[in-house]
């Protein structure tokens, strides 16, 4: 399938790789030093719920969290799933969702607006609430405080009850609603009518609980009020000491309120009259007293904890947006009142006056970070919860992203500790049983070399911290990259750090750091007078580290492969790795894989260095052989190196049509694979720049379905970049205009048929960042398959026959790569495709295996060629074949 000019244009090529390789072999080089590394950590079991509200019930731990997520723990480090998400009717939580969830969906978050073909329910609070008064007259129930959503401002929260923490629960009530208008009006792709007289508010008036709508709530036209006026979303709960329940809730637009309730009926109390507190905050009859934020600047996910050691409420606050690239992350403040004023650590105020630079305001607890023991760094960690437990040790629970490129998220639990100043400061590392010393730590503990990370005060998710390096010296001087004094009080574990005229106060404590081995380590965590939170990791020696990145290796090179495998150039604590391969023809020094018909003994060798200290490792890896075997044509092909000169993009697939380059999308050269299409789009752009396809694309699809596959390089760095920004989308038309199918940049794979829908969304491995790979999916009468690299990543299994029947998916016609609008998203901000492919069968996996493998041979010889050429000085990408 490959020209024969490849063929020996590569043959040349392998054999002066193997030449260059004989020649650079690395010495055998052993560090004489025996390692004290320690044994290997159990693997921790770990889950992705978003917004995770943390509640304990006997002797279990439960996360309760978005898109009707939930997981539960015997010991707060090992995680069990035990929802179904959106499934219904047999949801795990509430049974038949759209039945019972009727009283908060008739107002949001069902097939309307932004979760236009599917729902939105978010960020629930559960807790045992022994005074509630059920329908039966029996007292105690677990109750679950929820929000639906389908617009930034039209939201909803209600709750449900249930005799199980596990479920199912049942819906009671819809106690706030927010989004609401002074006159009759309807937002983009919904049909609810959001005139205030369709809320709860109509009744409360009609009651007297109300006295009548207020001017603060409506701009001069009529509209919502976000400036003044909140988001309901984000409920939380909690009693104050002298057994009163209160109600914390918002988002971004008018701030963080608090409501006080009626824990026998689960109702909201409201204030009837607008007001100010005896503290100076605002109060709305109908939507509470704002204690946090306001004017539409960033916050949400509102979280408080009372400690009576101290008699402060701690309020918690996520600023900033949730993507990796975000910036989320947790605020905190305190206050003597579950009211307020919550104030932070500068003496700011958490509710403002007037529409700002937030970036001051609360103690930022976390930003980007990575510790040298950390094979990926920390991005967006936010949306926390928190909880004391019955030894009084503090916890702090949020889920976190990561710095590897995709929008994968996990939970993570802290502990947390009191410094002298009675705020709570978070540990370094995530919690793994460890106790903190009472009497503190000796000198030679506590002195020595840290990495040191300054959190900032930054509401900025674009790049990761700086990770320094600083020393504690026996003088209690602190030099290297930070400079200042340090000193700790004998018997405690507190301590103090002065850093450019800045006090930072908080605590050492010994813990496992996050490496794969029972390591402790030395650690600290402060915060200053300045909002900002310091922590610092006791390093290891030169020889110790180049052994511990050996053994950290062993786990994360397999032993088997049949896709490249990712050989990283550096390892924990800035050592430095080469690589060197027994036969480059099958597996060259980066790890990329050429697979021959049959399997294939390779061993890597890696040179790990550090200063002075050096080792080597090898590492046998048996290359499986390709699956050649495809016998499958596309119906349409782009490869891109065949245009019409013009705006047309010629088709080798076996049906006749062109594709079209819209708007600024081009065809342009790429080092790795030639000539590509590139598009690139404005913030919030939605049908702009794009390639369209033929009309009818999706004709004639049977039951046996179809598969999308095509090469993608995302920049999910880019500034507008947006994780549900469509990779490809077919509809009827437009907005709101189905049938629809697509797959989206987070690999979210979809479809909506005829009245049937199918969301695959739950993704092991997301898209990397600024990198080529392959991404295909199928979907036919049996479900949804998402691959990556010819590796399942995510499906849903749902009887989809009704998309297909009476050829009802040819009514498909707008047919796009980069752009998709079906819930009101945007195109995609910068990404460049390649191969853009059409079947009108649902690939097997071993179809999609011998589909990755036919292309990645194309792109092996493609990167292997242009690297000739360019040492010749010649340019010829275009030579690129096709398959």
């Amino acid at each position: 399938m490959k020209c024969k000019r490849f063929k020996k244009l590569i043959s040349c090529v392998m054999t002066m790789t193997i030449m260059a390789t004989m020649l650079t072999s690395p010495s055998d080089v052993l560090a004489a030093e025996t390692n004290n590394i320690g044994t290997l950590k159990e693997a921790k079991a770990r889950v992705s719920v978003h917004d995770p509200s943390i509640v304990k019930d006997g002797n279990k731990y439960y996360v309760f969290g978005s898109h009707i997520e939930a997981a539960k723990s015997t010991d707060l480090k090992n995680w069990t799933k035990f929802t179904n998400s959106y499934t219904t009717p047999s949801n795990v939580l509430f049974g038949n969702l759209s039945k019972n969830l009727t009283g908060s969906f008739a107002w949001a978050g069902e097939n309307d607006g932004d979760c236009l073909g599917g729902h939105s329910v978010w960020a629930p609070f559960v807790f045992k609430n022994e005074n509630y008064v059920n329908s039966n007259g029996t007292k105690g129930a677990y109750m679950m405080y929820y929000c639906t959503s389908s617009t930034y401002k039209r939201s909803a929260i209600g709750y449900a009850v249930s005799q199980k923490i596990e479920g199912p629960y049942t819906y009671v009530d819809t106690i706030m609603y927010s989004g609401f208008t002074k006159k009759n009006a309807h937002d983009t792709n919904s049909v609810i009518d959001t005139k205030y007289t369709n809320t709860n508010i109509k009744k409360l008036i009609d009651n007297g609980k109300l006295a009548g709508t207020s001017p603060n709530w409506f701009t001069s036209d009529g509209s919502y009020n976000t400036s003044n006026s909140p988001n309901a979303i984000d409920p939380a709960l909690f009693y104050d000491t002298n057994g009163k329940l209160h109600m914390i809730y918002g988002s971004w637009s008018g701030g963080i309120f608090e409501l006080d309730m009626d824990d026998t009926t689960g109702k909201a109390i409201y204030p009837d009259k607008e007001g100010t507190s005896l503290d100076g905050n605002t109060i709305d009859r109908y939507f509470g007293t704002k204690i946090a934020g306001g004017y539409t600047d960033s916050g949400e996910g509102p979280f408080v904890v009372y400690d009576n050691s101290t008699g402060y409420y701690y309020l918690y606050v996520t600023y900033a947006g949730l993507s990796a690239t975000g910036g989320y992350n947790i605020r905190m403040f305190r206050s003597k009142s579950p009211d307020g004023p919550y104030v932070d650590a500068a003496g700011n105020n958490a509710a403002l006056t007037s529409q700002m630079d937030n970036s001051s305001v609360g103690i930022k607890l976390m930003g980007n970070y990575k510790f040298g023991c950390l094979d990926v760094g920390y991005r967006s960690g936010g949306h926390n919860s928190s909880f004391i437990d019955s030894d009084n040790q503090m916890y702090l629970i949020y889920h976190t992203r990561f710095d590897n490129g995709t929008e994968d998220h996990e939970v993570r639990v802290h502990q947390m500790f009191k410094n002298e100043d009675g705020w709570p400061v978070e540990a370094p590392y995530e919690y793994n049983g460890d106790v903190i010393s009472k009497n503190g730590y000796s000198m030679d503990e506590m002195s020595g070399t840290y990495e040191f990370i300054n959190h900032g005060t930054s509401n900025s998710g674009a790049s990761m911290l700086n990770t320094l390096s600083v020393n504690l010296k026996n003088n209690n001087t602190i030099t290297g990259d930070v400079t200042g004094t340090w000193s700790s009080n004998n018997g405690s574990y507190y301590m103090k750090m002065i850093i450019g005229g800045v006090t930072y106060k908080g605590v050492f404590f010994k813990q496992n750091d996050e490496s794969k081995f029972n390591s402790k380590v030395i650690t600290f965590s402060a915060i200053g007078s300045n909002n900002q939170s310091i922590w610092g990791s006791k390093m290891e020696t030169d020889s110790q580290t180049v052994k511990y990145e050996a053994s950290r290796l062993q786990d994360n090179i397999p032993s088997s492969a049949k896709v490249d495998i990712t050989l990283p150039k550096s390892g924990v604590y800035d050592t430095k790795i080469s690589w060197t391969s027994s036969n480059p023809s099958v597996v060259n020094n980066k790890g990329k894989i050429n697979a021959l018909d049959g399997a294939v003994d390779v061993t890597l060798t890696a040179q790990i260095s550090k200063g002075k200290a050096v080792i080597t490792k090898e590492f046998k890896i048996k290359v499986k052989g390709r699956i050649n075997e495809l016998n499958v044509t596309p119906i349409y092909r782009y490869d891109f190196n065949k245009s019409s000169g013009g705006t047309e993009v010629l088709n080798s697939g076996s049906k006749t049509g062109n594709s079209t380059l819209v708007g600024s999308s081009s065809i342009s050269k790429d080092d790795q694979r030639g000539k590509v299409l590139q598009i690139k789009n404005a913030n919030k752009a939605v049908k702009t720049n794009y390639l369209a396809l033929p009309s009818d694309t999706f004709k004639g699809m049977t039951t046996d379905g179809y598969t999308v596959g095509m090469w993608v390089n995302v920049d999910t760095t880019e500034p507008n970049y947006l994780e549900h920004s469509a990779l490809f989308e077919g509809n009827a038309g437009g907005q709101n205009k189905f049938p629809m199918t697509r797959i989206s940049a987070n690999l979210f794979g979809r479809i909506n048929s005829n009245g049937t829908w199918a969301d695959a969304t739950n993704i092991t491995t997301g898209l990397i960042a600024n990198t080529w790979q392959y991404v295909t999916y199928t979907v036919n009468s049996a479900g949804i398959h998402v691959y990556l690299n010819g590796n399942e990543v995510g499906s849903s299994s749902k009887d989809l026959t009704k998309c297909f029947k009476s050829d009802f998916l040819s009514n498909i016609t707008d047919v796009r790569v980069g752009s998709g609008d079906i819930w009101g998203d945007r195109d995609i901000s910068s990404a460049k495709f390649d191969d853009v492919s059409i079947y009108n069968t649902a690939l097997t996996a071993d179809k999609v295996e011998a589909l990755y493998s036919m292309e990645s041979e194309t792109a092996t010889s493609v990167s292997i060629l242009n690297s000739l050429l360019s040492l010749l000085g010649i340019n010829l990408s275009f030579l690129r074949p096709s398959l």
